[in-house]
């Protein structure tokens, strides 16, 4: 899987641009603030749906313009396809000209992995962080996890508006069962999803992390949940019903589901070093692209957003003999050495795509 063609129309700070990428590195260098994430963020919105970090469809239009559109070429071993996404008063998606109804329509359509420096949260930030990576991952090989994901979600903020209701306005508490049964299903679900990956990512990390370490560091993770059986969640909903309603909210569940990595049986978010946290989301990110390769029957597009911050030397040279055959798309704020393959560079500035053109030299390495 590859893209061949992206466009870029009135999208944060870009007015008009149309990119050709190459099937293998594609670099994208320049300054701070001069348009390098969006490009990616363009890109993963083709693949999503939805903004790697903003909040708001309307953030990614620019600020002169009413309406924005990205449109993206690719190509698979078995057909071509192109996605448009049009941002106005509302969001169109577009798959070969067709507009969809549902985002899960969309999702799985082109897969990507990202790598950004905020990724570093997922191990030092809260549960959310770590939630939010399953999720991501889960939704693009499982378009219906995302269906599961949003009726509880939704069930959750009904439940919890109803706890309000019943501690402000005295409302009868036992048709809380309504919506404990509906949790109670959508969570059976959603932790089946999740415990599978979580146990197909327990497989690839220690042989990855493994190789990254040279054999120094051994690395474990534990999905922990509250929901792994119906009866189990249904007991806990009973037995924390009293406090959901002084609270106002919900206390356990899915929603509450979480992660935990070790490096040499010490919990890496209290004791782990900078380095540790970069090698350990190096090994976590490798195992996600493993992952989605063996599901799809094909390599991902790797998206490297502000990739030389967040590794030293070392580690880079590491990631990018593991991605031989794949595509992908960094950003950085300079040219970055990538031996025995061919790069397309391109330069950003200001919101403009400053020049193109391909390095190599006879041995394959490309030149600051």
């Amino acid at each position: 899987m590859w893209i061949k063609k992206i466009k870029i129309n009135h999208f944060r700070n870009y007015k008009k641009e149309e990119i050709e990428l190459e099937k293998s590195i594609n670099l994208f260098y320049g300054e701070n603030a001069q348009g390098k994430t969006n490009i990616i963020e363009a890109i993963f919105l083709g693949s999503m749906g939805k903004s790697f970090r903003a909040k708001k469809d309307k953030e990614m239009i620019n600020l002169n313009s009413e309406k924005a559109e990205i449109e993206i070429e690719y190509q698979k071993s078995d057909r071509e396809g192109k996605i448009k996404i049009e941002l106005s008063n509302k969001k169109n998606i577009y798959l070969n000209g067709i507009k969809i109804k549902k985002l899960s329509e969309l999702l799985g359509t082109i897969n990507t992995v990202i790598f950004i420096p905020d990724d570093i949260n997922i191990l030092k930030g809260g549960p959310q962080n770590r939630r939010r990576f399953l999720d991501i991952m889960i939704s693009q090989l499982k378009p219906n996890y995302m269906y599961h994901l949003n009726l509880y979600l939704k069930t959750i903020e009904q439940r919890n508006n109803y706890l309000k209701q019943i501690r402000e306005e005295r409302k009868d508490e036992n048709l809380l069962d309504i919506w404990d049964e509906k949790l109670i299903e959508e969570a059976e679900i959603i932790y089946q999803y999740r415990n599978e990956y979580m146990n197909k990512i327990k497989q690839k990390i220690k042989k990855i992390h493994h190789e990254i370490t040279n054999d120094k560091e051994e690395i474990e993770i534990e999905y922990m949940s509250e929901c792994k059986t119906k009866e189990g969640y249904a007991k806990l909903l009973k037995e924390r019903r009293k406090l959901d309603i002084i609270k106002g909210f919900t206390t356990k569940g899915i929603h509450r589901d979480d992660f935990m990595i070790t490096i040499n049986e010490k919990p890496i978010d209290i004791y782990g070093s900078q380095g540790q946290h970069r090698t350990a989301i190096l090994s976590l990110k490798l195992s996600e692209l493993k992952i989605v390769k063996e599901e799809i029957e094909e390599e991902p597009v790797l998206l490297l957003d502000d990739f030389m911050s967040e590794l030293d030397e070392k580690r880079i040279k590491s990631f990018l003999e593991k991605i031989k055959h794949t595509q992908v798309i960094i950003t950085c704020t300079e040219k970055i050495k990538v031996e025995n393959k061919k790069v397309l560079i391109y330069n950003v500035k200001e919101g403009n795509i400053k020049s193109k053109n391909k390095e190599e030299n006879i041995n394959g390495k490309i030149q600051s």
